[in-house]
């Protein structure tokens, strides 16, 4: 009788330290996702002010001025900062999505359609990051062989071979998490 009331304690003292755990998760999360959305707003105002007011990038977020490219050719300029924008606001997407996710998922059940939606959606972001972040990289390598000077602009997607390889581990845990739900409904089913 001793051991049960042994083993019952440490499962209710691991529940406790996975709960806490799970919610210092959710509040990184949500920090992460709060400076990514800065990050993002800020190069989106940095683009509009670099096209009307170009004088005021030097004071603005991150001191991002791709002037020299916008004065040289304006397709490069276009092209390199779509590539910044796009990838800054997936990033902070994914992260929402991640929230999202932590919020509606229930921990004493977490194998439900939603949560291996969420999951693949996870993954199909994360490889998407990956993916441009790479063609970024070769896109900014292409305008350094044109004269263009892009080295400031690497820390925008340095982590794109991260990013790919995290996007397919993540995919295939969707599909382990797709894969338990269907057991887990055929398992309903039959009870």
């Amino acid at each position: 009788m001793n051991d049960v009331k042994k083993k019952n304690i440490t499962l209710n003292n691991m529940s406790k330290t996975n709960n806490f755990v799970f919610w210092g998760l959710y509040i990184v999360a949500w920090l992460i996702f709060v400076g990514l959305s800065i990050e993002a707003g800020g190069l989106i105002v940095n683009f509009f002010f670099s096209l009307y007011k170009p004088e005021f990038v030097q004071n603005l977020y991150e001191k991002l001025d791709l002037s020299e490219i916008y004065n040289s050719s304006r397709s490069a300029f276009f092209g390199i900062y779509s590539f910044i924008l796009t990838i800054s606001i997936l990033k902070a997407f994914l992260f929402y999505i991640v929230i999202r996710l932590m919020q509606k998922m229930d921990l004493s059940k977490p194998f439900s359609t939603f949560v291996a939606t969420q999951i693949k959606l996870i993954s199909y972001y994360t490889l998407s990051i990956g993916l441009l972040s790479s063609i970024a990289s070769q896109f900014a390598r292409y305008l350094m062989h044109h004269g263009f000077a892009t080295d400031n602009l690497n820390r925008f997607w340095t982590d794109g071979q991260a990013f790919i390889l995290m996007g397919a581990v993540i995919y295939i845990i969707a599909t382990i998490f797709k894969k338990g739900v269907d057991i887990q409904d055929e398992n309903d089913l039959t009870v």
